[in-house]
Parts: C-alpha cells; sequence; structure tokens
C-alpha cells in the first residue's frame, strides 16, 4: 500500500511541476499589460499556483510515506 501511495504521490508531483512550468514559460498568458512604452504579458497565476501546490502536495506526502516510522 505505501508504495502505491509514494508512486501516486510521485506522480502527482511531476504533473504539478509540468503545470507550473507550462503556465510560466510554454503556454499563452492570461493578460496582456499596455503602457505608452511597452507591451507586457502576464502568466496565468491561478495555474502556477495550483501547479506549485501540486508539486509541494505530492512531493511532501511521497516523502513522509517512504519514510520507515519506528
Amino acid at each position: 500500500m505505501r508504495i502505491v501511495v509514494i508512486i501516486l504521490c510521485v506522480a502527482a508531483a511531476a504533473a504539478g511541476g509540468v503545470i507550473a512550468y507550462r503556465a510560466l514559460f510554454v503556454e499563452p498568458h492570461a493578460a496582456v499589460v499596455i503602457t505608452n512604452t511597452s507591451v507586457r504579458e502576464l502568466p496565468n497565476m491561478a495555474r502556477v499556483a495550483v501547479g506549485l501546490v501540486l508539486l509541494a502536495v505530492g512531493a511532501g506526502v511521497a516523502l513522509f510515506a517512504a519514510l520507515r516510522r519506528r
């Protein structure tokens, strides 16, 4: 049972990392800020936050499940 939890949590952490990376660097940006001198694109911060939370929770639970309790 512990092995299954570790594998699922590592997969969830990897998915969270991919979601955060794609939201920051790959996919089209969510907003465009236009000023007099420049145009900036802003990433979808909600997807970045969800990805980072999924990454942290998945890695934390996998680490907790992997450590042997005595």
